[in-house]
């Protein structure tokens, strides 16, 4: 199931950024493709794959294994909103409804599991958690769109800090810090410790950097200052521990890494504050190209020869590995650059992209063509 909601979420989000080439799709449905149908169900998909391990318990079963698939339907509602407002009654609602359920659900099982773990639960256990809340909370503001239309515009930009650096960028820092230690081969000793120390600050940054986007920015400038303190931790580590693998040419570790890079110039630049005005558009676009691309394909390139084949690690497992990160710091660097340039509304960074995005499928296609020992 993980592997699908990966594929899809790739699809998804190379539709998003190709779709203006291929049919007139209004800003706001490619976003809700992406981040909604896309992202979304990957991220809960991600934590039934994830919480089994880090709470040393049976693997995810019962309703945890539909939360990604109701998510999706969420998605493709809100989705269908945007694309064809008429198509879907009541779509917007019933987006929202579903959002909800399926974040609520994840997170009540995501807490029983971890009360049920065998000794105490991984503390990114915990940065899962929070980021469900998050989705949920963006979820209610969707709904809440609905009862205050006086409060439309302040509760998207809620709705949309939550759900970018909430629950996408919560979950993902998590996974970017249990990770980066397997791809780099390297144990880092002190990542459950600074999991725990840091999810506060995280946690609080996000809600006051969206509360601040929604009303007072003042207040997002305070929440700005937090989330840089786990983000210039989780850097000063990586740096230390990990610098000759986040500089090479080949592995997985060059897009993780280039995915916190890319966080780091959303955060240091300002672009997921209000401050922009028209530009958050292209905040959004940029959060997928700098952010999220180099996220999911590093991260699929590390998983997808588990996932294809578990149990005993053999030499196709390398060398699916290593056919499918070769040259991963140029398609990293191609990310960032194209990150850039969308960001400030040029069309030149979507090519980048998306070939990018291109080499990196073509490297998994030759990948799944290694003969099986």
């Amino acid at each position: 199931m993980f592997v699908v909601f990966i594929l899809f979420a790739l699809l998804a989000l190379a539709a998003a950024l190709a779709l203006p080439a291929i049919a007139g799709f209004p800003p706001a449905a490619r976003v809700h493709l992406a981040y909604a149908a896309g992202i979304m169900p990957l991220i809960l998909a991600a934590f039934g794959y994830f919480v089994p391990v880090l709470t040393r318990s049976g693997g995810a079963s019962g309703a945890a294994l539909l939360f990604p698939w109701l998510a999706l339907v969420a998605g493709l509602l809100a989705f269908a909103q945007f694309a064809a407002p008429d198509a879907v009654p009541h779509a917007f609602v019933a987006s929202a409804a579903a959002a909800l359920a399926a974040a609520c659900g994840s997170a009540a099982w995501m807490h029983a599991r971890g009360r049920r773990a065998l000794g105490p639960p991984h503390a990114c256990l915990y940065w899962y958690v929070a980021a469900a809340l998050c989705l949920a909370l963006a979820a209610c503001a969707t709904l809440a769109m609905q009862l205050w239309p006086a409060q439309y515009a302040a509760l998207r930009l809620l709705h949309l800090h939550l759900n970018t650096l909430g629950f996408v960028g919560l979950a993902a820092i998590g996974t970017l810090q249990v990770l980066m230690p397997t791809v780099a081969g390297r144990p880092d000793p002190e990542v459950a410790n600074r999991l725990r120390r840091d999810l506060a600050p995280a946690a609080a940054g996000t809600v006051l950097i969206a509360a601040g986007a929604a009303w007072q920015a003042a207040l997002a400038w305070i929440g700005l200052a937090l989330w840089l303190i786990p983000v210039a931790r989780m850097t000063a580590a990586w740096w230390r521990l990990h610098r000759a693998a986040i500089l090479s040419w080949h592995g997985a570790a060059p897009p993780l890494a280039g995915a916190l890079a890319g966080l780091v110039v959303l955060l240091a630049t300002g672009l997921l504050r209000p401050l922009l005005g028209g530009a958050m558009t292209n905040a959004a676009f940029a959060f997928i190209v700098i952010f999220l691309l180099p996220l999911v394909t590093g991260a699929a390139g590390a998983l997808l020869p588990v996932l294809l084949r578990p149990g005993v690690q053999t030499p196709w497992h390398a060398g699916f590995r290593a056919a499918a990160g070769r040259y991963a710091g140029a398609r990293a660097l191609l990310f960032l650059l194209g990150g850039l340039l969308v960001a400030v509304g040029r069309e030149e960074g979507v090519v980048l992209s998306l070939l990018a995005l291109v080499l990196f499928v073509a490297q998994v296609s030759r990948a799944l063509t290694i003969p099986r020992d």
